[in-house]
């Protein structure tokens, strides 16, 4: 990923097909060291395309990806006989507790009556 927003800082920066050089640089300034293998392959997918359209194309392909409330959801039937006892003792415990305080305030009397 460093590598890849390293490109990126190249390209705003003027630089329409970065070097390896122009992103090691970029990245030596911030106390990042550099794979040469993985830096070399980054380049050569990203050279010579658009970065504008790479973005679209991984727009794309996220907007297809499931988002993190479906994984949930999904996961929620697995577990959820188990915690379905703890969920209805909770929500007694709450419903109890609303009554206590309703009672509090119909004593028979109020401050400003």
């Amino acid at each position: 990923m460093r590598y890849v927003a390293a490109y990126l800082l190249a390209v705003l920066g003027g630089s329409e097909n970065p070097k390896n050089a122009d992103i090691e640089k970029i990245l030596s300034s911030v106390g990042i060291e550099v794979d040469s293998e993985r830096l070399t392959k980054v380049v050569k997918e990203l050279n010579g395309k658009s970065v504008e359209e790479l973005i679209a194309q991984g727009r794309e392909k996220l907007s297809s990806m499931p988002a993190g409330g479906a994984a949930a959801a999904a996961a929620a039937p697995a577990g959820g006989a188990a915690d379905a006892g703890g969920d209805k003792k909770e929500a007694k415990k709450e419903e109890k507790k609303e009554e206590s305080e309703s009672e509090d305030d119909d004593m028979g009397f109020g401050l400003f009556e």
